[in-house]
């Protein structure tokens, strides 16, 4: 339980997953923003991406884009 104690290691093992949100959120927010169909409503999808946090920008890749 000595983890729960130091601040800077919990950074340590939070970081990564805050750094791989910020990557998918800012992806997916630069992807909706340049296509101009998107399978629904892009104002949808935007709040997907930005509430829902990581698996968000997960869901709009996999079921949100439509084929170019």
């Amino acid at each position: 339980m000595e983890i729960m104690n130091d601040p800077s290691t919990l950074l340590l093992i939070l970081l990564p997953l805050l750094l791989l949100q910020l990557i998918l959120l800012v992806v997916a927010m630069i992807d909706l923003l340049k296509r101009q169909e998107t399978n629904g409503p892009k104002w949808v999808w935007l709040l997907v991406i930005v509430f829902i946090n990581i698996l968000g920008p997960i869901v709009y890749f996999l079921w949100g884009r439509t084929k170019q």
